[in-house]
């Protein structure tokens, strides 16, 4: 049985390294470098040393026992492309939305997009290996997430960090289904 997960965020966040880490398969990605016509647009002050982006989307595979496969869906982060991200939340049972504290108004969007559209998400504050600059409950207030919302901190280049969000996720979408029916 497939199941189809999004992984959205703003731009330079950790979604391409996320899909990267947990995924059984090399992940497909739509990387293409940044050139000098990104100058003004896109906000490399907090993303130092990036130097490509995803225009399109990453796609991932992780293969659960012989009968699941979730299928990852990596965003593109930069507003400029977020008329992509109908398409491929289509079919998804949820999202993570991942979120860096240092750029929380990089979040807003992503956050906005899956409540205003009711799908599931869980927000994982990518903390890039270092300790967490702030709680999860003051990101939770800042952010204006829901209680009813997962939150949880990861390391988007970690395998066992990344797969301890998507388990959130998949339990958050579950106990959401089970309401709804």
């Amino acid at each position: 049985m497939p199941v189809k997960i999004i992984v959205a965020g703003g731009f330079g966040v950790g979604k391409t390294t996320f899909v990267g880490s947990v995924s059984e398969i090399a992940p497909l990605t739509t990387e293409a470098a940044m050139t000098s016509h990104s100058e003004g647009i896109d906000d490399l002050s907090k993303a130092t040393g990036k130097t490509s982006t995803t225009v399109a989307m990453d796609f991932g595979r992780i293969s659960l026992g012989t009968d699941l496969v979730l299928y990852l869906f990596g965003t593109p982060g930069q507003p400029r492309f977020h008329f992509m991200w109908d398409d491929l939340v289509r079919g998804a049972i949820g999202a993570v939305v991942l979120v860096d504290s240092n750029r929380l108004e990089d979040s807003f969007p992503a956050v906005d997009y899956f409540e205003g559209r009711d799908v599931p998400f869980v927000v994982a504050h990518n903390i890039f290996g270092a300790e967490p600059s702030h709680s999860l409950d003051e990101l939770r207030e800042a952010l204006a997430v829901p209680e009813d919302v997962p939150m949880t901190t990861c390391d988007a280049r970690d395998r066992n960090s990344t797969k301890v969000a998507l388990i959130e996720l998949v339990q958050h979408a579950l106990v959401r289904a089970s309401a709804s029916t």
